[in-house]
């Protein structure tokens, strides 16, 4: 299936290939592992590039699920990086294991999607970064992740390979985690179960933060939380379990040791000539997905 990410420019600086080549090897060999995986599960799946209105606009998105039978449905938030080969191949190993599975493009108001991969990308270069906020804040607004989840979800139940007497699962990385939670509490009686890992910003101050919608949710939730994001904002783990415990929703939190911001995910680039990636904790974290999903999505 041809993927129809718009590439940009290298973000590499010259003279730098000893480290490009090095993330690249990393990159494909993560991907390799991943797509591995999902033909070790036996089934086989059917990816298709499909396009989905919303209240404003068309959203380009990809829909991957098994060659035959009915299964629920899971959406995928993807991290800042949006839709790209990463996230098409999670989504194809989790397909593979039985699900009806969603990745839509969430910066669809801004453009198609735009990035082929991440591993180029330098958190600490400000061009870099500012390429990222007007994407990031086109589906941070207020309002706009609820009106594009009921959106996807109306989509995953319209498919006939969704069997819509099953809640639909919806997962999240970095900034998907939030709008897993607002996915979760604006559509508490589709949504059986939401997972975020590596999530920024699920704890704020601010009056709308995502940890205060705990009371409007019905679905089994998850928080796999880095070990750096626990060091920067080390409250935020207590004030999400003492949210959820007191919404009576169940609700499994806890830190990943050691694991970096955006480990689950395998083009992720070097920070600071460290890899991001780490597979064990990328494959423990999957298997808490798989234990949530046929827990709460059965």
């Amino acid at each position: 299936m041809e993927d129809h990410a718009t590439r940009q420019p290298d973000l590499t600086p010259p003279g730098d290939l000893a480290r490009r080549d090095f993330v690249a090897r990393s990159v494909a060999a993560g991907l390799a592992a991943t797509l591995a995986s999902a033909e070790a599960a036996g089934l086989d799946v059917v990816e298709t590039d499909v396009e989905i209105k919303t209240p404003d606009g068309t959203c380009d998105a990809a829909f991957i699920h098994p060659k035959t039978g009915t299964y629920a449905g899971v959406l995928i938030w993807p991290d800042a990086f949006g839709l790209r080969p990463s996230m098409r191949q999670i989504a194809r190993r989790l397909a593979a294991e039985g699900y009806s599975v969603l990745v839509p493009n969430p910066f669809y108001r801004v453009a198609k999607a735009p990035f082929s991969d991440a591993s180029a990308f330098d958190f600490q270069n400000a061009a870099d970064m500012a390429k990222l906020r007007p994407l990031m804040a086109s589906v941070t607004a207020a309002g706009h992740a609820e009106k594009d989840a009921a959106a996807y979800v109306a989509f995953l139940d319209a498919r006939p390979e969704v069997n819509k007497a099953r809640k639909i699962g919806t997962q999240g990385y970095c900034m998907g985690g939030p709008l897993v939670v607002k996915t979760a509490a604006a559509l508490p009686d589709r949504i059986g179960a939401g997972a975020s890992f590596h999530g920024g910003g699920l704890v704020t101050a601010n009056p709308d933060s995502p940890h205060l919608l705990a009371p409007r949710i019905k679905a089994r939730m998850y928080f796999g939380i880095a070990s750096n994001d626990d060091t920067r904002q080390p409250d935020a783990k207590d004030k999400l379990r003492e949210a959820f415990a007191a919404a009576k929703v169940p609700a499994e939190i806890e830190v990943y040791a050691g694991a970096l911001h955006g480990w689950c995910v395998p083009d992720m680039p070097l920070q600071n000539g460290v890899p991001i990636y780490n597979k064990p904790d990328a494959e423990r974290a999957w298997g808490k997905l798989l234990a949530l999903y046929k827990l709460a999505l059965a």
